[in-house]
């Protein structure tokens, strides 16, 4: 059984400009470098074909991947979601506490599906595990949350859309 992906509008927008993409420019462009590289000839010393074959292979299974990804998703309607408790596509801000240090610091989260995550940027998955510790609770509560380094403590200082 596949599983349900939740995204964001924006998650699923970027996914649809990707797979028409890939679809479009990208299958064009690695088609004519596997003709280009079929007219040197000897397919069996041609660095340029094997190149451009797996170059073909990743991106086919990339578009595979999209279109199931997009065939079970469950896009998350943001304008039906409270402020309230956090829950995905809630951007939150917490003040993240490290329990060895002491040392306090300030973070603006963005709850995300798996497969919008960009940690870079601050969105975070809903299936890791600071993500799935925040979800449903409410301004100024505190959450303990074990995370490879260590406990840290997530107080959470404001939620929004």
């Amino acid at each position: 059984m596949v599983k349900q992906t939740v995204l964001t509008q924006e998650g699923l927008d970027k996914l649809e400009k990707e797979l028409e993409e890939l679809k479009g420019v990208k299958r064009k462009e690695v088609a004519e470098k596997i003709k280009v590289a079929l007219s040197f000839g000897d397919l069996s010393e041609n660095s340029e074909y094997d190149e451009a074959k797996n170059e073909q292979a990743i991106m086919e299974a990339r578009i595979a991947d999209l279109e199931v990804t997009l065939k079970n998703v469950k896009v998350i309607d943001e304008s039906e979601l409270s402020n309230g408790l956090i829950h995905v596509g809630s951007k939150v801000q917490v003040s993240v506490k490290d329990e060895k240090t002491q040392k306090v610091r300030e973070m603006n989260l963005k709850i995300v599906g798996s497969n919008e995550t960009d940690p870079v940027q601050g969105f975070i998955s809903d299936e890791s595990a600071v993500g799935k510790a925040l979800l449903g609770h409410a301004v100024n509560d505190v959450v303990e949350i074990e995370v490879p380094v260590g406990m840290k403590e997530y107080t959470i200082l404001s939620i929004s859309k």
